[in-house]
């Protein structure tokens, strides 16, 4: 109860003082979805951790993520940008972009770029039942063997429905990433794992309002289980509140606060 307390009166707080960009993300693992072509997405994450530990841990730090992303391929012929003669990829759709990074410390913060790519096809694109695919790669520093996690993964995604109940959407995946900065409690190469998610638009309630539970695998950085919910304020801004465990113990859990905005 404590947990979900603070984690409402976080959300509270940037709604009434306002009142992930990483690439097209769930909660934490990128998802399958690309950004609507001729848009620009601009993101804004905030990881705010819930205790202090030690000085080795960086979640003592509030991370903050500044990124763009931008479309470079529709499924749509008439929308690419050589028109309707010109689509090397078929029905491809690309997005690449870049992040700005600060908080980690300034071992990290001096080297604070790091960009990220993904292709990817929609649910049903070639057949009915066919599930949305996407590969890419993100976190890819510009600093050898200290910030070029150079994580790629792999993933595909699926809505369920049985009847007219919708059961939400379905995904899962496996990443690999830099095995000399990936690793685990123990510093021991720990860069490969899967990624499972769960989301659903809760139309019952309201069609702004989306829940999803998002999991990736090893004890890095990157292995955490998130839970959290977005609400979208107009079709092109959307905020995203979530709480992140991680596997590793050692390392404190984290509040994500997210603005998405697509102009």
């Amino acid at each position: 109860m404590k947990r979900i307390g603070l984690i409402l009166a976080v959300f509270c707080t940037f709604v009434l003082s306002n009142a992930y960009a990483t690439p097209s993300t769930l909660i934490w693992a990128p998802s399958t979805d690309i950004q609507p072509y001729k848009k620009i997405h601009l993101g804004y994450d905030l990881y705010a951790p819930t205790t202090g530990k030690n000085a080795n841990d960086l979640h003592n730090y509030v991370l903050q993520v500044w990124g763009l992303t931008f479309s470079l391929l529709s499924d749509k012929p008439e929308e690419n940008l050589l028109g309707k003669v010109w689509r090397p990829l078929g029905k491809i759709m690309a997005e690449t972009g870049f992040d700005y990074k600060k908080g980690l410390g300034s071992f990290y913060d001096s080297t604070p770029w790091y960009f990220h790519f993904k292709l990817g096809l929609p649910e049903s694109t070639y057949f009915k039942y066919m599930p949305a695919v996407a590969v890419g790669s993100y976190d890819m520093g510009t600093r050898v063997n200290r910030t070029n996690n150079n994580v790629w993964y792999g993933r595909i995604a699926k809505t369920v429905n049985i009847g007219k109940v919708n059961l939400g959407r379905f995904s899962g995946g496996y990443f690999v990433g830099n095995g000399k900065l990936l690793k685990d409690k123990d510093g021991l190469r720990d860069n490969a794992g899967p990624m499972i998610a769960w989301e659903r638009t809760m139309t019952e309630i309201s069609d702004k309002l989306w829940l999803c539970v998002d999991y990736q695998g090893t004890q890095s950085s990157y292995g955490a289980l998130n839970a959290g919910f977005a609400w979208s304020f107009t079709k092109d801004i959307s905020a995203i509140l979530a709480y992140d465990i991680y596997n590793n113990r050692n390392l404190t859990d984290t509040i994500t606060f997210q603005w998405d905005i697509n102009f």
